[in-house]
């Protein structure tokens, strides 16, 4: 068994925040099913990876102490790497300011990879989606872009600026850094749901398959029609659902799962979602541990799931580290709301990077893969100020 498969003594259920782990700004998630803002650190969940998830935040409750029966925090993209929760000192009315409107940035942005090498990625792993008995299926490939400011960053400014799109679910949570590292902080609006519970309700709405918004509304809607339309698309699509159903399906009595998938739409972008609705078979299952079994889904990994983490690893240059991982809260009743990592960028001091991704399957193609990342920065770029055409001069 490996360290990360371990589960830590009943003990080392908690630890005290020190001045470098206590997180100096505050968790928020400003979301359709339950906003709050959580300030302050009263103890930290020992890190581990995401399959003794469960068993940690277990511990974590039944353990006597003090203080609000909540964690709050960020899963990593890597399922055996260290998570981050904590338990707050307190909460305070949840609210984003009115946003206001960005300065153009002044700074650098160096796409990494490029976008050629991107490409040629996604090339490589078409060899292998399109043998004629493939093992991997589908495989999500990501590519980001490392932004330098010569100004200040304000991360409660951008989480507000992308608060602006009410389809989507704002957050922006501290990050683990060194002891004389400036904080670091994950702030970005995702329209994926991973999954909730409540009591014995299981709700996950998964998104896969996308493209980009139009101005115009005719063309919208047009582009809107086409990805409804799309065979690739709803192939990319298909491997997410079938993925989570089946994930659910030992923890659950029963789940409905829309037969086709519907139009999702956010302010830039077009998406495929399916809702799917459970109830656990037995009540006194955690969110924890659904989140454990769901993550990471084909969605922003792959399928066979371990097959897509290793071509992930050997195919990007710039490791995900908690972009494409999970952002929420659990209680010690065992609820939660746990929404995927996407849409965000990670903020540290004037450092920021922004993360896109696009899911590659036999018949995509390698410029469209780079024209889908290339919008999905879109929401980012405009809120950091960025105009969009400079990354291609």
């Amino acid at each position: 068994m490996n360290e990360a498969a371990q589960v830590r003594p009943a003990h080392e259920d908690a630890m005290p925040c020190t001045t470098e782990s206590t997180p100096s700004m505050p968790f928020l998630l400003h979301a359709p099913l339950r906003s709050l803002e959580a300030r302050g650190c009263r103890a930290r969940l020992p890190s581990g990876g995401t399959a003794t998830l469960a068993a940690r935040v277990s511990a974590f409750f039944a353990a006597p102490r003090t203080g609000l029966p909540l964690l709050v925090g960020a899963l990593p993209f890597d399922p055996d790497a260290g998570d981050a929760l904590h338990q707050p000192e307190r909460l305070q009315d949840t609210f984003l300011a009115a946003p206001v409107a960005p300065p153009r940035f002044d700074g650098t942005v160096v796409a990494d990879p490029s976008a050629a090498d991107y490409a040629a990625a996604v090339a490589q792993a078409l060899a292998q989606l399109q043998q004629p008995a493939p093992a991997l299926h589908k495989v999500v490939l990501a590519r980001s872009l490392h932004l330098h400011s010569h100004q200040p960053i304000d991360a409660r400014e951008l989480a507000a600026r992308l608060g602006r799109d009410a389809s989507v679910a704002t957050y922006l949570v501290p990050l683990p850094v060194g002891a004389q590292e400036v904080p670091a902080l994950l702030v970005g609006a995702t329209p994926e749901l991973l999954v909730s519970r409540r009591g014995s309700r299981v709700l996950s709405h998964p998104l896969a398959g996308s493209a980009r918004r139009s101005t115009d509304p005719a063309v919208d809607a047009r582009i809107a029609q086409a990805l409804l339309a799309s065979a690739k698309d709803h192939d990319e699509h298909r491997h997410v659902v079938e993925a989570i159903v089946a994930a659910l399906i030992p923890w659950c009595s029963h789940i409905d799962a829309e037969p086709r998938p519907s139009l999702h739409a956010t302010a830039s972008m077009w998406h495929l979602g399916t809702r799917i609705q459970a109830t656990l078979a037995d009540p006194a299952t955690p969110v924890a541990a659904l989140v454990a079994a769901l993550h990471p889904t084909p969605a922003v990994c792959g399928t066979p799931r371990r097959l897509a983490l290793d071509t992930i690893t050997q195919l990007e240059p710039v490791p995900r580290g908690f972009y494409a991982g999970a952002v929420g809260w659990t209680d010690a009743d065992g609820d939660g709301d746990w929404y995927v990592a996407i849409r965000c960028a990670r903020v540290q001091g004037r450092q920021v990077r922004v993360y896109a991704g696009a899911g590659i399957v036999a018949d995509s193609q390698p410029a469209l893969e780079v024209a889908e990342t290339g919008a999905k920065f879109a929401a980012l770029l405009n809120a950091l100020g960025v105009d969009e055409p400079l990354l291609f001069e």
